[in-house]
């Protein structure tokens, strides 16, 4: 699907399981329509990726769960005299436009140091591949994921031209490793915890388990272990597996760490390197109306997603976590009334603006809508102004 914004060319693909080989036939695509501009990926799980090309090449790539620990253990893998600076990497930060930190602000201090002697080309385009790599290699864990091509020049300066199927390949030998590691249901950014030390420590030797307390403090990813043990993060994954499988050890979610600036500005910088791809739903019988919104909602730049069937909605807004729901209040088998009642029961739609949406536009429609958990009603026929005006009303903070 093609649309335009703002005079600039969108095209949006949907590709379930993006193998290696997948990958390969997408980047190839790039490469033969010379193609420079944005490659934004996301999955169901509202995880986005950003690659940067020029002509079919990868210049960089950001975004992911934990961009800044991720650019933090390349610069200890390649650039670790920088990390010991920390003070002026604050003051460079600040002096980035701040266009430049929305794009990608660890990729313009690349670019700055290399134009100050502190750091070698050859050092960035190390940085640069490695970050790479390991982003195509989350993109390969995900499940489904859509594909966004933007045409556009934001990075002008090149510090590395990758070619896309030479890193594709080097991304897929380490998802095989993984995948026979017998982890590929486990993510490297989970963090490792103990959870019963005393088992731990009847299992292991008294330096082992002083090892393993040192390190497995719930603040570091197996991706970060492996760079501070100086192994690859299967053979740390595997190393620790036993004691997973045992229940002394559990592997968790943790947060990504902040920036390194002052708070304003990493508020600001939040937002560039962990963009989020807003999801409007809209949950209609109608194949007229889904369209509609469709076209209103995705030339507005937002993704969308639509069920018809209502006794599937719950299940698919469960799986999507929309941030918005455009909700018909009349289908067959049951009506948005019920809808709304059962998402409001859920954690995770608690807060998430419900607007229900009818050709019924009476005052006992609306009472009874908010009775039922609704944030808002419009009326059928649809209007591309009001449905607009809406999304921006509940998600302008987000935008």
């Amino acid at each position: 699907m093609t649309t335009a914004k703002d005079g600039i060319s969108h095209t949006r693909t949907r590709i379930q399981q993006f193998t290696a080989i997948k990958q390969l036939e997408f980047f190839e695509s790039l490469k033969k329509d010379k193609f420079s501009g944005q490659l934004a990926i996301s999955d169901a799980q509202d995880t986005s990726w950003v690659f940067y090309m020029y002509l079919g090449r990868i210049v960089y790539a950001t975004g992911g769960n934990h961009p800044v620990r991720r650019w933090r253990r390349h610069l200890v893998a390649y650039c670790p005299q920088r990390l010991a600076h920390f003070d002026e990497i604050q003051a460079e930060l600040t002096k980035i436009p701040e266009e430049a930190c929305r794009i990608s602000w660890e990729y313009k201090l690349l670019s700055v140091w290399i134009d100050q002697n502190k750091i070698t080309r050859e050092q960035a385009a190390r940085v640069i591949k490695a970050t790479v790599i390991e982003v195509l290699f989350d993109v390969t864990q995900a499940m489904e994921v859509f594909c966004e091509t933007v045409k556009d020049n934001l990075l002008s300066t090149r510090l590395a031209l990758i070619e896309a199927e030479q890193i594709i390949n080097e991304a897929g030998k380490l998802w095989h490793a993984w995948q026979s590691a017998k982890v590929a249901d486990r993510s490297p950014d989970l963090s490792p915890v103990i959870r019963q030390p005393e088992a731990l420590k009847k299992r292991t030797s008294p330096q082992v388990f002083q090892n393993l307390s040192q390190l497995l403090d719930g603040q570091q990813t197996l991706r970060d272990l492996s760079v501070r043990m100086r192994r690859d993060v299967v053979t740390v994954t595997r190393s620790l597996l036993p004691y997973v499988q045992l229940g002394l050890v559990q592997l968790v979610n943790v947060n990504d760490i902040p920036p390194p600036v002052s708070p304003p500005l990493a508020n600001k910088l939040s937002k560039a390197i962990t963009p989020h791809r807003i999801l409007i739903a809209c949950i209609d019988d109608s194949p007229a109306i889904c369209q509609t919104m469709e076209q209103i909602v995705t030339s507005a730049g937002y993704q969308f997603v639509s069920e018809m069937d209502g006794l599937r909605a719950i299940a698919v807004l469960l799986s999507r976590k929309p941030d918005l729901i455009f909700l018909d209040l009349i289908m067959p088998n049951t009506n948005g009334y019920e809808i709304c009642t059962q998402l409001r029961k859920l954690s995770f739609f608690k807060n998430t603006p419900i607007v229900i949406v009818t050709g019924n536009d009476g005052i006992i429609d609306r009472v009874r809508s908010k009775m039922a958990g609704s944030t808002d009603f419009i009326s059928k026929p649809i209007n591309r102004e009001i449905v607009v005006d809406t999304v921006n009303k509940y998600l302008k903070q987000n935008v």
